[in-house]
């Protein structure tokens, strides 16, 4: 029997990091590494963080139709790798993706039964509050992934369940309990 393909989106600061860090501990699903043309930070690694390439790699892979889905975000390109998640699903493992709202509109056209999930932070100010909280995200870049927050569409015909993280045990535990029921 094939797996899954499991979808978490949600703005920069609502906990989807956790959440999916808590996810890979407490279930067997297999994480996709992205692939993006962002510069690697102080302590990541390539292939393990992120698939680090240029962004002439990365149109050959959106040209030769290497990704399930990519979309440019900050100025910078991320897309997952097709291979990977394929080899995986047919193997009968479930495969969590880690993408932003414009790529899972593309994983819900190739697949629609694929499970899709919106982490959401309770509100704009607490956005904020965790984003200047973390210290790892410029100032420059908060009011924008404030303001692409705001605009995030978030429809119910793309997402099958939406996960407000006030309280990140019950977000975690909320979210183990739909991939796992």
């Amino acid at each position: 029997m094939p797996g899954r393909l499991i979808v978490i989106t949600g703005p920069s600061g609502s906990g989807k990091s956790t959440i999916i860090q808590a996810l890979l501990q407490k279930t067997d699903v297999q994480f996709s590494i992205s692939a993006t043309t962002r510069s690697r930070r102080p302590g990541e690694k390539d292939q393990v963080d992120y698939i680090f390439v240029s962004p002439r790699e990365f149109q050959d892979m959106v040209d030769n139709d290497r990704l399930l889905e990519w979309a440019s975000f900050n100025d910078r390109l991320y897309g997952t790798p097709a291979e990977p998640v394929k080899r995986r699903m047919a193997e009968g493992q479930d495969v969590l993706l880690d993408i932003e709202v414009q790529g899972a509109r593309q994983i819900r056209e190739k697949y629609p039964d694929a499970l899709m999930i919106f982490i959401s932070p309770p509100s704009i100010e607490e956005l904020e509050r965790r984003l200047r909280q973390r210290g790892d995200t410029p100032a420059s870049d908060i009011q924008d992934r404030l303001e692409m927050a705001i605009a995030l569409d978030v429809s119910s015909d793309l997402f099958d369940h939406i996960v407000v993280n006030e309280v990140v045990d019950l977000a975690i535990a909320e979210v183990v309990d739909l991939i796992t029921s």
